[in-house]
């Protein structure tokens, strides 16, 4: 089992990952179910509450750092998002949808990790695939 926040540096209230399902050499897939309480939901948008889609990213980000930092122990210092070069959008997610989330790594060039990622809701409709970068700053 990994400990979330002994791998990532992230915190409340910008956690976005709730557990590991399982992880190997080259991809994770982890679950985030973000509540109706989150602080988001007041203003995006108050009578129709929807996820952003840049916290549906940031949550692929860290999905890929507990990948790269658990499988590069070597590597010091913070994983940071080096590039997006692309993001769809497919789905609306709301509150209290349970969502499972990959990351998987396409090719290491030194300290950039060159990652693709999605993330699907629980009946397996695709909500977002993104292609990006993480380097270890």
């Amino acid at each position: 089992m990994i400990d979330i926040k002994a791998t990532i540096p992230h915190r409340e209230p910008f956690l976005f990952v709730d557990s590991i399902i399982d992880i190997g050499e080259r991809a994770v897939i982890a679950q985030k179910t973000f509540p109706s309480t989150e602080y988001f939901y007041g203003g995006h948008y108050p009578d129709n509450p929807i996820t952003p889609g840049v916290i549906l990213c940031e949550t692929v980000f860290q999905t890929a750092a507990i990948l790269v930092l658990t499988n590069f122990p070597n590597e010091k210092g913070l994983p940071v998002l080096a590039k997006i070069e692309e993001a769809r959008f497919r789905s609306i997610v709301k509150p209290n949808e349970v969502l499972k989330i990959n990351a998987e790594l396409e090719e290491k060039y030194g300290k950039f990790f060159l990652m693709n990622g999605t993330i699907h809701k629980a009946d397996g409709v695709l909500a977002l695939k993104i292609k990006f970068s993480l380097a270890i700053g």
